[in-house]
């Protein structure tokens, strides 16, 4: 089956690209557009698109706001976010991101980049990567806590090889690089990596990532 897209964007220009784009890929299909937040909520709940294309700036009601609503906890199977923007590490995106985007694109980025990356977060993957974590959350490291703050309950849920794990996410390695630093195969960080996401209530490692920091676990500009 199509993946279905929603695109959000004020400016129809720009959605008209992004649906001449998508449209020519036979697994996926545009099913809505919305120039705001407020329609972007309310095609979501007509559409149930699988994936929502999201700019950041828009009137009456932002990204990271439509964000938050269409991906907040009791939402059933909620879509999907994959975040639009024209700057690179906009702080704006590290809120999307906190709100429950899956990841961010830059507006420039090349037409197979797009629906590369639609399909990746459509099949539950973060579409971010691991360096752009580190750089995004070290960049805007005074809107993150000291780590002075108690830690999290939920974190004691976690066991010693899985905030091993954690902190490794958060430092921005990928599967494989963190196999090679645990010597352990890539399919039992992969395993790790779920019971992470599964334990604290994450949705993908970007989430991860935002928590580890915010948690405390991992101080910005740590190794």
């Amino acid at each position: 089956m199509a993946i279905r897209v929603l695109l959000v964007d004020d400016q129809p220009l720009l959605r008209t690209g992004f649906r001449m784009i998508l449209e020519a890929e036979q697994d996926l299909a545009v099913v809505g557009e919305a120039g705001d937040g407020l329609q972007a909520l309310d095609q979501v709940r007509a559409l149930q698109p699988d994936v929502v294309l999201m700019d950041i700036r828009m009137p009456r009601m932002d990204g990271v706001e439509a964000t938050r609503q269409i991906t907040g906890p009791g939402r059933d199977g909620p879509a999907k976010v994959l975040v639009l923007t024209t700057f690179d590490l906009d702080e704006y995106v590290v809120e999307a991101l906190r709100a429950g985007a899956s990841g961010f694109l830059l507006k420039d980025a090349p037409a197979n980049e797009l629906v590369q990356a639609i399909r990746v977060v459509a099949a539950g993957e973060a579409m971010l990567a691991p360096s752009i974590t580190r750089r995004l959350l070290d960049k805007y490291a005074t809107h993150l806590p000291s780590g002075e703050e108690p830690v999290p309950d939920t974190l004691h849920t976690l066991t010693d090889r899985e905030v091993e794990v954690l902190k490794l996410v958060a430092r921005g390695l990928s599967n494989a690089e963190i196999a090679a630093d645990l010597f352990v195969s890539e399919t039992t960080v992969k395993t790790h990596v779920g019971h992470v996401l599964t334990k604290l209530g994450l949705r993908d490692r970007v989430q991860a990532a935002v928590y580890a920091y915010e948690s405390g676990l991992v101080r910005p500009g740590a190794q």
